[in-house]
C-alpha cells in the first residue's frame, strides 16, 4: 500500500468516527505539556480546529512552538491534497461561501494542479500545507493562514537550470492568494536559486497573505558553513554573516549537524534581512516511507545545545524532549490508529546580528492502515 493509498484509507475510517478536527485535537491534549501549548492557546487552536474536517489527522498535522518566549504560545499546521476528504472539504467551502478566502486560494491551486498536463503537478504534487497564525487573532478568524507547496514530484536542485519550475510555483502561489504579479519578484526568486550550489535543493515555497508581502524559501542541503556564508554573500542577504558564521560553528562543537538549511524571504526588492537557519542532524527526504519516523534519541544532542543559548526558555527545552515519542496504537470504534509523533525541525532565526529567536515544529500524524 502506497501514502496517498494508507491516506485515503484512514481518513475513511476517521469519518468513521465523526466530528471535527476539533474533536480529534481534544482527545491529545493529556500527552501535550502546558509548558508548551498554554490552555487559553489551546482553546484557540480548538476553536479553529472545530471549524476543519476530522479527516485532515490522516496527514501531517502539527504545532510552531517559540523556545524562545516564556509564554506558551502555538501556532498550528494542517496538511491537504487535492482529491482526497480534506482537500474536497475546502473545494465545497469555495463553492458554498464566497467569503471563505482560504478556502477560494486553496481551490484556485487545486484548480491549476488538476488541469490537463499541468505544469505545476508535476513538480508539486497535489499536496499543500496551511499555517495558520494563532496570536493573530483570537481564533484566527481574521488572519489567513500561510500557504506552502513542497516539489515533491521534482527535485529542484542547485545547477539544475530549472529556474522556469520555479517560476511556475512562485506563479501559483501569487494567483492563489490575489497578489499581482511583480517580475522583480520572480526573477529575484530565480535569481536566490540559481545561486544555489549543485547538491542543495529547494524544498518549500510558501506565501503569508497576512504579513507583509515576502515569497519564503526554504533551501535545503548546505554541507558546510562556509557553503551557507558564500551563498548568503552570493545572494546579497543585508544581514550579518559572521553571526549565521559563529550560530553556526556554536551548534557544531555541540551536536552532529550533518547538513544546513535556509529559510530566505525573498521581496520585489531584494532578499530580506531576516534569516532562518535550519541545522539538520536527521535527513527527510519527502519520498522516504520513513519519513515521519523518529529516533527517540535523535534529537537529544540538539535540545542539549540549545540549553546552552541564552534566549532558549529551558522548561520548554525540557518539555519538548518528551516530545518525541515511540508509534502508539490508539483504539477507537472504527478499530486501531497509529499515532506517530515527533520533531520535524526547529529553526533558528537570525535577525540584525545575533540570533533572536528559535522555534520548534513538531508533528502529529494518525494512520488506520495498521493491523494489530
Amino acid at each position: 500500500m502506497d501514502i496517498d493509498e494508507a491516506v485515503s484509507l484512514t481518513q475513511d475510517r476517521l469519518a468513521e468516527e465523526g466530528g471535527a478536527m476539533g474533536d480529534l485535537l481534544a482527545r491529545f491534549r493529556g500527552r501535550i505539556s502546558p509548558v508548551l501549548i498554554g490552555e487559553r492557546e489551546w482553546e484557540r487552536i480548538l476553536e479553529l480546529a472545530s471549524r476543519l474536517p476530522v479527516t485532515m489527522g490522516a496527514q501531517p498535522f502539527g504545532f510552531e512552538l517559540p523556545l524562545h518566549d516564556a509564554r506558551p504560545l502555538a501556532d498550528f499546521g494542517v496538511s491537504l491534497a487535492s482529491g482526497n476528504r480534506s482537500g474536497d472539504f475546502f473545494e465545497e467551502c469555495a463553492r458554498t461561501d464566497e467569503a471563505d478566502e482560504t478556502a477560494r486560494a486553496v481551490r484556485r491551486l487545486f484548480l491549476e494542479m488538476e488541469a490537463p498536463n499541468s505544469p505545476l503537478r508535476e513538480i508539486v504534487g497535489r499536496k499543500l500545507m496551511l499555517e495558520y497564525d494563532m496570536d493573530s487573532a483570537p481564533g484566527g478568524k481574521d488572519s489567513l493562514p500561510g500557504i506552502f507547496l513542497r516539489p515533491g514530484e521534482r527535485t529542484l536542485y542547485g545547477g539544475g537550470g530549472l529556474q522556469d519550475d520555479v517560476g511556475i510555483v512562485v506563479d501559483a502561489l501569487v494567483s492563489a492568494v490575489g497578489w499581482e504579479k511583480i517580475a522583480a519578484e520572480r526573477e529575484n526568486v530565480e535569481r536566490v536559486y540559481l545561486a544555489q550550489p549543485e547538491d542543495t535543493r529547494l524544498d518549500s515555497f510558501g506565501v503569508f497573505p497576512s504579513r507583509e508581502r515576502t515569497i519564503r524559501l526554504a533551501i535545503m542541503g548546505f554541507k558546510s558553513q562556509g557553503e551557507v556564508c558564500r551563498y548568503l554573500e552570493n545572494t546579497g542577504w543585508p544581514g550579518h554573516i559572521p553571526a549565521v558564521d559563529s550560530v553556526i560553528s556554536r551548534f557544531r562543537d555541540r551536536a552532529d549537524i550533518v547538513r544546513t538549511g535556509l529559510n530566505i524571504d525573498v521581496r520585489e526588492a531584494g532578499v530580506g534581512p531576516t534569516l532562518g537557519l535550519t541545522l539538520i542532524v536527521k535527513q527527510r527526504y519527502t519520498k522516504d516511507a520513513r519519513y515521519w519516523l523518529d529516533g527517540l534519541t535523535d534529537w537529544d544532542p540538539f535540545l542539549e545545545a540549545l540549553r546552552h543559548e541564552d534566549l532558549v526558555v529551558p522548561e520548554k527545552v525540557e518539555a519538548l524532549a518528551g516530545w518525541v515519542s515511540k508509534p502508539t496504537t490508539l483504539f477507537a470504534k472504527s478499530g486501531p490508529f497509529l499515532l506517530l509523533r515527533g520533531i520535524h525541525h526547529i529553526k533558528l532565526v537570525i535577525s540584525g546580528d545575533q540570533l533572536r529567536q528559535a522555534k520548534a515544529y513538531v508533528f502529529m500524524v494518525l494512520s488506520g492502515a495498521v493491523s494489530i
